[in-house]
């Protein structure tokens, strides 16, 4: 459990939604949130204290990242990339998450 979870201080948590494209911020790794997995052992969390994001980077390869370690990746008009959504959900999930992560965490796809 993080400390400001321990102390009921922290806020709600905002989830990456499944679907959208992350980059992992050492190695470049890029690809799509594809759920969470509970973690039974390993020091490293989501704010949740219990789980990672499963990335898919493509086939049947995947990754597990936990959310200090991905970026958000948007279009050039800094909309959020998703699977298969249209227009007007990723405007308000791009609302959420910007409003839940600060500026540095969002880069422009290649």
């Amino acid at each position: 459990m993080t400390d400001s979870a321990q102390n009921g201080a922290s806020k709600p948590w905002t989830r990456i939604p499944n679907g959208t494209m992350v980059r992992h911020r050492e190695g470049g790794r890029q690809g799509y949130i594809d759920g969470l997995t509970e973690l039974v052992i390993g020091p490293l969390r989501n704010p949740d204290g219990r789980t990672q994001y499963r990335v898919n980077i493509g086939e049947a390869e995947r990754f597990l990242a936990v959310e200090d370690d991905l970026l958000i990746v948007t279009d050039e008009q800094g909309m959020v990339l998703m699977l298969k959504q249209k227009p007007p959900y990723r405007s308000l999930i791009s609302t959420q998450l910007r409003s839940a992560f600060s500026p540095d965490r969002f880069v422009v796809s290649a």
